[in-house]
């Protein structure tokens, strides 16, 4: 097993790739929120409750409480506030570039015109930048659903409002029934209008989703994508094509996509080679934060200092930050590195993308 690298992960530079919007919302947030709509939510507002509120029994109930929480969202301000604490809690983590993955459709159907929807969320960007040092970017989400209108409006709204900080297009939401081809056309448009492909992809379900993901949605980067580790032709693919996984281990530990964290699939794709990320997900629902996450695969994985620092180096190059913010960011982990006791003089890789 790895050493407590608690103090190391703290300060060690960056990057978070696979955290969702809403899913962010800390339990103080939540109460509030959950207070200011009390009569119309199941949401407690009492946030010694919300642990309870926040264990789930399967991937469903996860969805089904996700989505509890998403409707306490109601309007541009509580979208700002929202957007800004995220932007100031990832950055209390040493993180310096988040790509966090937004669902406008969820608000635009609750009432939030798509303009104050974007309006909101690149104020608050700015807002964290200025105030916290940190880069955020979005990544726009379908919600997977039986109907095509989210996905109509997803794309109508990345295409048509396209702020600043949009680098990605994703798919979220249920895998099972939900067929990732029936997506291929607003993918194939939102990349050809310069955006990156991102989809979840293999969290709930087989191999399969992840092989029609890369296939007929252009996947550049896979949200999850673990149950590629019950196919070696996929992980030979996923390696060969360099498709990272965004891998979240504790938030498949609790919404049961696996068993348990020592079960977690991460060493076998690690072993076949896969490009990996560590990320966290909904990390207040999963009681969890960034720097937990990568404490977590430190210990899969029996990293030590120079392991966990590859794995953020990782998570760099399979940003979509631009190649001057990788350098810097990549500098700053090799900085951080050499400044260990001990560390003096020893040569760090730099890579060069």
């Amino acid at each position: 097993m790895a050493t407590d690298l608690t103090d190391f992960i703290a300060g060690l530079p960056k990057v978070e790739l696979h955290v969702h919007h809403v899913g962010s919302a800390t339990p103080h947030t939540v109460a509030r929120l959950a207070e200011r709509h009390a009569g119309t939510t199941a949401v407690p507002a009492d946030p010694a409750l919300l642990a309870e509120y926040f264990t789930f029994t399967d991937f469903a109930h996860f969805v089904e409480v996700y989505l509890s929480v998403v409707d306490l969202i109601r309007d541009a301000e509580d979208l700002a506030t929202l957007t800004y604490d995220i932007g100031a809690d990832l950055a209390a983590q040493s993180v310096r570039y988040a790509e966090l993955t937004l669902t406008p459709y969820s608000s635009i159907v609750r009432g939030v015109p798509a303009e104050a929807y974007c309006e909101a969320v690149e104020d608050a960007r700015l807002r964290a930048a200025r105030d916290h040092g940190i880069q955020l970017r979005w990544c726009f989400d379908i919600p997977g659903e039986p109907t095509m209108t989210g996905a109509d409006v997803t794309l109508e709204v990345a295409l048509k409002q396209r702020p600043d900080g949009l680098v990605s297009f994703g798919l979220g939401g249920p895998e099972s029934g939900i067929p990732r081809a029936r997506y291929a056309g607003h993918f194939a448009a939102a990349r050809a209008a310069g955006l990156r492909s991102v989809p979840h992809a293999g969290e709930s379900t087989g191999p399969q989703t992840v092989w029609d993901a890369v296939r007929h949605l252009g996947a550049e980067r896979i949200g999850h994508g673990i149950a590629a580790a019950r196919d070696p032709d996929l992980m030979a693919h996923l390696r060969e094509h360099d498709i990272a996984l965004e891998v979240c281990p504790t938030s498949n530990a609790c919404t049961r996509s696996v068993p348990s964290l020592a079960e977690h699939p991460l060493p076998q794709l690690v072993a076949a080679g896969v490009p990996v990320t560590v990320n966290s997900d909904d990390p207040p629902m999963f009681s969890t934060t960034l720097n937990r996450e990568y404490q977590v695969a430190a210990d899969l994985l029996d990293l030590d200092e120079h392991g966990v620092a590859e794995l953020a180096r990782q998570a760099v190059r399979y940003s979509f930050l631009d190649a001057a913010g990788k350098t810097a960011v990549l500098a700053e982990i090799d900085d951080y590195l050499q400044a260990l006791p001990g560390e003096a003089g020893r040569p760090c890789a730099r890579p060069t993308d």
